[in-house]
């Protein structure tokens, strides 16, 4: 069997998407499916896998899985590209919701950008001390719709971000889910950079949108910068960050950049088996 995919990228995070709202693959198939196509060189390689389904309760919900077959409850750069694709498809129009085990989410298309209104993020905790191979850090860590770690570094660049991160991940001040970690480095006039180790990945993407949310939060609770924030991302894309924050209480936050189609194919058995 033949299945249509279209393969997209936010910011440098690629994906497959598929509409199934014709079911194409069985529910308890879909983890291992998402686990082989998006492998790199065997297959079509992906940091993840969206299927686009029917919803009661929005235009469409979503089925989000990383690249190693675990279930995403929320991935920013990819809510970019399903609100992009959905309008594509003729499933919704500019504006629109969509379903995700982080709630319910809301876009807008103007061509090729998308704006994403982020769910509300929760289990804000700033500056806390962990010790990581010997070192002492002092980190910031908030919900997006998956937890993240913040931590403000001045050299970024010459970061050894996958070692560092896959610490972070996997230490045990963030058990059982683990974390994903970021790495920030503050510019001038609400600007940052961001580099992040995405828990799934299991490696430094060149992008995250709720790392890029979370850095944003973390440095706007602490003081840093005012709204709208200026990121650049490791892939080199600047991505905007809207919030309404009034004192202590955040009100809403958007997530803004460019979504590029880079194919539309069929994908073969050989792709999956």
């Amino acid at each position: 069997m033949k299945i249509p995919f279209m393969k997209m990228s936010g910011s440098g995070n690629d994906f497959i998407l598929i509409d199934h709202r014709k079911p194409l693959i069985e529910s308890d198939r879909m983890k291992e499916f998402a686990r082989k196509v998006c492998q790199r060189r065997t297959s079509v390689g992906a940091d993840g896998l969206i299927f686009i389904e029917h919803s009661d309760k929005a235009d469409f919900k979503w089925q989000f899985f990383n690249a190693d077959g675990s279930i995403a409850e929320m991935c920013g750069n990819g809510g970019r590209c399903a609100a992009r694709f959905a309008h594509l498809k003729g499933i919704t129009g500019t504006s629109l919701t969509f379903e995700t085990l982080a709630g319910i989410l809301s876009a807008q298309v103007n061509g090729k950008r998308v704006k994403l209104e982020m769910t509300k993020p929760h289990s804000l905790k700033l500056d806390e001390s962990i010790v990581v191979e010997g070192k002492t850090f002092t980190l910031s860590s908030i919900n997006t719709g998956v937890p993240h770690a913040v931590l403000f570094i001045d050299d970024i660049e010459t970061l050894d971000v996958v070692r560092l991160g896959r610490a972070i991940r996997n230490h045990p001040h963030f058990v059982p889910a683990g974390t994903n970690a970021n790495f920030v480095r503050l510019g001038k006039e609400s600007q940052l950079s961001v580099r992040t180790y995405e828990r799934g990945v299991e490696d430094e993407t060149l992008a995250c949108g709720t790392g890029t949310v979370a850095s944003v939060l973390i440095a706007a609770f602490k003081g840093m910068v005012k709204s709208p924030v200026s990121v650049k991302t490791r892939g080199g894309e600047v991505l905007t960050v809207h919030f309404e924050l009034e004192g202590s209480d955040l009100k809403r936050v958007f997530f803004e950049g460019d979504v590029h189609i880079i194919y539309e194919a069929e994908m073969w058995e050989e792709a999956y088996r």
